[in-house]
């Protein structure tokens, strides 16, 4: 059965580094737009970045421009996100979809 595994999240201090990792079963996520979400507590989902299956078209949401990155490594199957610079409200929930499948969810708290 397809599905998405995440891991990666945690505790950071402003300022700091976290990378999620998204692994994909069941299908080649190199044939898919990739992207990531996140949930705030209180506050609905919203779209963090996202990427087409060409890799060639992606997207940031303003908040994050310039400190997240979105990739992909085809040959582990797995998408990642890599997030600097990390900020107190960045805290959420993050989220991988791929292939109208979603993750479990993995918690970032950015707090001192």
């Amino acid at each position: 059965q397809p599905q998405l595994v995440e891991s990666g999240g945690g505790l950071v201090q402003p300022g700091g580094s976290l990378r999620l990792s998204c692994a994909a079963s069941g299908f080649p996520l190199d044939q898919y737009v990739i992207g990531w979400f996140r949930q705030a507590p209180g506050k609905g989902r919203e779209e963090v970045s996202c990427t087409g299956s060409d890799g060639g078209s992606t997207n940031y949401a303003n908040s994050v421009k310039g400190r997240f990155t979105i990739s992909r490594d085809n040959a582990k199957n797995t998408m990642y996100l890599q997030m600097n610079s990390l900020k107190v409200e960045d805290t959420a929930v993050y989220y991988c979809n791929s292939n109208d499948y979603w993750g479990q969810g993995t918690q970032v708290t950015v707090s001192s």
